[in-house]
C-alpha cells in the first residue's frame, strides 16, 4: 500500500515539475541544458532511454541553476506526506544536536523494542543539498526496512544554503548519535550500525563515516553509498567528456549545489576539508564500503577514484558501475534491468556487512 501511494506522489511531483519546466523554455526551442541532456541520450542504456528524455525536460527550466530556482525545486517536499497505514511502525523523535543548534527531526522506522538486537541504517536523503527530504524517502525506506528486518532511522536535515554543511552535518551526526544512544530501547544491536544515502544522501553519509571514525563515539559498521556527492571539483575544475554527466545532474548544478553547501565557490585550493569527503587526508579506518553509479553519472568519475582511495586505505569496498545509467536512474525507472540490478547487489550488500 505505501509503495503504491508514494509512486503514485513520485508520478505527479514529476509531472508538475515537467510542466513547470517546460513553462520555462523559451518558444518551445531548446534552451543550453536541454541541449547538453539530448547529447547524453546515445550514451544511455536503451531501456531507460524514455525516461532520460523525460527527465531532460523536466530539468531543462531549472537552468542556470541558483537561488531563484530554489521554491520550484522544493515544491514536491510541501506534499509529502506520511503514509495511512505504513507496513512498518514509524514515529517522529526530536533528538538534540548540541553547539547551540536546536534539535532535528528523525524518523525512526520499524523499531522493535524487546526484541533480539537487530541491525540499523541511519540514512541520510539526497537532493543536492538543496532540497529533498526524508519524508520523500519514506516508502522506499519502508520496504528496505521490511526486507532486512532492519531499524531505520532517516534525519530532516536543514538544506543550504539557508544552513551550510556544518549544521547538516551535526545534525546527521545527532541522529546517528541519538540511534546509538537509544540502541537498547529501540531493539538495535550496535555492532551492526550503517550509514546511507543516496547522492546528496551519499555525500552526507560518507561525511558521517568520516566524522564518527573521527570522533570515536560511535562505531559505524558499514556505509552504503548510492552514486554519492562526494567531490566539490566536479564541474568546477573538472568535467566529464562530452555527452556524460549531462542527464539528471550536471556540472552547472553541481556548482550551485556545492556552492550552497559550503558558502564558498567550489573547486579552490582553500575549501574545507571536513565538508568534502574526497577532500580527506585519509580515509583509514573507515567501515567497509558499497558504492554504486551510473557510467554516465556526473558523480561516476569520483565515485570511482573514492572506492579506489578506499581500497589503497584497507578498507573493504565493493563498486558497481551500471553501463548506461544516469543519476537517479533508479528512481525513474525501478523496474530496468540496471535498476534491479543495484538493488540486487545493495541488499546482498547489506546482508554480508550485517550478517543476516
Amino acid at each position: 500500500m505505501a509503495k503504491n501511494i508514494f509512486a503514485a506522489d513520485r508520478r505527479a511531483a514529476l509531472r508538475w515539475m515537467t510542466s513547470a519546466a517546460a513553462a520555462m523554455l523559451p518558444g518551445g526551442a531548446l534552451c543550453a541544458k536541454e541541449a547538453r541532456g539530448a547529447a547524453g541520450l546515445p550514451f544511455v542504456d536503451p531501456e531507460l532511454r524514455e525516461a532520460a528524455k523525460q527527465i531532460i525536460a523536466m530539468t531543462s527550466g531549472f537552468y542556470p541553476m541558483g537561488p531563484s530556482k530554489l521554491p520550484m525545486l522544493r515544491a514536491a517536499i510541501a506534499k509529502a506526506q506520511m503514509p495511512d497505514h505504513p507496513a512498518v511502525p514509524i514515529r517522529t523523535v526530536m533528538a538534540p544536536v548540541g553547539k547551540g543548534l536546536g534539535e532535528v527531526k528523525l524518523y525512526v522506522l520499524n523499531e522493535k523494542p524487546g526484541a533480539p538486537p537487530r541491525p540499523a541504517i541511519l540514512h541520510t536523503h539526497g537532493g543536492g543539498f538543496i532540497t529533498g527530504s526524508a519524508l520523500l524517502e519514506i516508502g522506499g525506506l519502508i520496504d528496505l526496512a521490511r526486507e532486512l528486518d532492519c531499524v531505520i532511522v532517516s534525519v530532516e536535515y536543514s538544506l543550504a544554503p539557508e544552513a551550510p554543511w556544518s549544521v547538516s552535518m551535526e545534525q546527521t551526526y545527532a541522529g546517528l548519535l541519538w540511534l546509538h544512544n537509544q540502541a537498547t530501547a529501540l531493539g538495535v544491536d550496535r555492532a551492526r550500525i550503517a550509514v546511507a544515502g543516496e547522492s546528496a544522501g551519499g555525500g552526507h553519509a560518507a561525511l558521517l563515516a568520516q566524522t564518527a571514525r573521527d570522533r570515536g563515539e560511535v562505531p559505524v559498521a558499514f556505509q552504503c553509498l548510492i552514486y554519492p556527492m562526494l567531490d566539490d571539483r566536479t564541474g568546477s575544475t573538472w568535467n566529464p567528456a562530452p555527452g556524460l554527466g549531462c542527464i539528471g545532474w550536471d556540472g552547472d548544478a553541481n556548482r550551485y549545489g556545492w556552492r550552497a553547501f559550503l558558502g564558498q565557490r567550489p573547486g579552490q585550493a582553500h575549501v574545507p576539508r571536513r565538508a568534502v569527503p574526497a577532500r580527506a587526508l585519509s580515509l583509514k579506518g573507515l567501515p567497509p564500503a558499497f558504492i554504486a553509479v551510473g557510467s554516465i553519472d556526473l558523480f561516476a568519475r569520483e565515485d570511482i577514484a573514492y572506492t579506489q582511495r578506499l581500497t589503497a586505505s584497507g578498507v573493504p569496498a565493493e563498486l558497481l558501475v551500471l553501463p548506461g545509467a544516469f543519476h537517479g536512474f533508479d528512481k525513474v525507472m525501478p523496474g530496468a534491468w540496471v535498476s534491479r540490478q543495484v538493488l540486487a547487489a545493495r541488499s546482498a550488500a547489506y546482508r554480508r556487512a550485517f550478517s543476516l
